[in-house]
């Protein structure tokens, strides 16, 4: 029994030894495992045992974990604002656009002022006949072309965007006839006028308000457009807390076309900025007629200073 036993002991570590060497002869997964030395058993883990949830830092590194804190809502600091919808006035009327304390901001609108067939001569003679020239302004100390062709008819001269246009008392005789159909429509008087030819798309003029000192306070300003449409843009003055961010401000769209009168009234040009904006399609030339009053310049301004609307305090 001893010789038997000593020899099944022989026979299995001959089988060992042999497995050893073709497992170092076979590689990949699919070598056949080493058979366990009889009497040897497998240790197989107990799911009863308590397992280490958090494992010391000593072992791999690991960090306990931190328990997820349940999300709470605050409320935003600045509240959730709309910009607002832009307006559009299109139809014949007066217009109320805003009430403030510098006053009420007024639009009257004329769309066929002049027929067509007499807008159509009438824009060619003054295409034509004007002395238009490009004027040069200054912004922030450096000089710059104006996007647009312009010319001046006044007892006084205009200054504005630091650039002044001289005295023109040679009116020509068309715009004379239009400027006194213009006085009997609204019932006001002018002693001056700004024409602004915008050759095509790409002229325009940026946004500003007609409010120097030389132009009074809360002027009234007549547009008479000739030619082609282009939108005449309006947005209104954002209030000190704003810190001059127009984003909130409301917006009024007013498409200006062929032998269309547009006035501005009242607060406007307190309360209020407009601008015709580059358009980069197909536009003909537009002829735009603004007039105006203007008065002398006060000694204590330089020419071309803007009247600032300060609110009265309580």
């Amino acid at each position: 029994m001893a010789i038997s036993a000593s020899y099944h002991l022989w026979i299995t570590k001959c089988d060992i030894m042999s497995d050893k060497r073709q497992r170092a002869r076979v590689q990949g997964s699919w070598a056949k495992p080493l058979p366990r030395p009889s009497g040897q058993t497998a240790s197989v883990p107990n799911n009863n045992q308590s397992k280490s949830v958090n494992p010391g830092p000593a072992s791999w590194g690991f960090r306990p974990q931190k328990i997820p804190q349940t999300f709470e809502f605050h409320q935003p600091i600045k509240p959730v604002r709309d910009v607002p919808p832009e307006k559009v006035i299109e139809q014949a009327g007066d217009y109320e656009i805003s009430h403030g304390p510098s006053g009420i901001s007024r639009l009257r609108l004329l769309p066929g002022f002049l027929p067509p067939e007499q807008a159509d001569w009438m824009f060619s003679k003054l295409l034509a006949e004007l002395p238009w020239s490009q004027k040069t302004n200054y912004k922030h100390g450096e000089s710059y072309q104006e996007p647009r062709l312009t010319c001046w008819y006044g007892e006084l001269p205009y200054t504005y965007s630091q650039s002044t246009m001289a005295a023109n008392t040679q009116w020509h005789p068309l715009l004379l006839t239009l400027r006194e159909a213009v006085e009997q429509m609204t019932e006001c008087s002018f002693n001056s006028l700004l024409c602004n030819l915008y050759r095509d798309g790409h002229d325009s003029i940026s946004w500003h308000s007609d409010n120097e000192v030389s132009l009074g306070a809360k002027p009234t300003i007549a547009s008479l457009s000739l030619g082609d449409t282009r939108v005449f843009s309006l947005r209104k003055q954002p209030p000190p807390e704003e810190n001059g961010d127009y984003t909130y401000m409301e917006q009024i769209r007013v498409p200006l076309s062929h032998g269309t009168l547009l006035l501005m009234l009242g607060a406007t040009q307190d309360d209020w900025q407009h601008q015709v904006a580059k358009e980069y399609h197909d536009r003909g030339p537009r002829i735009n007629l603004t007039f105006r009053n203007i008065y002398p310049e006060p000694e204590a301004h330089r020419p071309g200073t803007k009247l600032q609307f300060t609110a009265k305090r309580p």
